[in-house]
């Protein structure tokens, strides 16, 4: 069982940058790819990037590229997105999730989910 605690989410204006964390306990996150997802108002929960284990590969979604950046730290159970030129649409509650098996861009392929933190993006 894994237990995953986001922050850093809040109010920014357009173009502005904000560091999410998601904070891992109960096992260690160096035996999980990991994920980060988001959902906005009326929407599904989309993905948005993942790295392998050991941050040797990373995905996004087309969406972030160039301005999102997945990393980890497992010495300290912790994955992080850096959002950069942040837009309004990437308005969202952001979850971090941990891999199961499966294709990593879907959410039927991770087992365990934080809670979600709320990212507001103002034009």
């Amino acid at each position: 069982q894994v237990q995953l605690v986001e922050s850093g989410g809040g109010l920014v204006q357009a173009g502005g940058s904000l560091r999410l964390t998601c904070t891992a306990s109960g096992r260690t996150l160096s035996n999980y790819f990991m994920g980060w997802f988001r959902q906005a108002p009326g929407k599904e929960r989309e993905f948005v990037a993942a790295s392998s284990r050991t941050a040797g590969n990373t995905y996004y979604a087309d969406s972030v590229k160039g301005r999102f950046t997945i990393s980890r730290d497992n010495a300290k159970n912790t994955v992080y997105l850096q959002m950069n030129s942040l837009k309004p649409e990437d308005t969202a509650v952001y979850y971090c999730a941990a891999h199961y098996r499966g294709d990593y861009y879907s959410r039927a392929s991770y087992a365990y989910w934080g809670q979600g933190t709320q990212v507001t993006v103002s034009s």
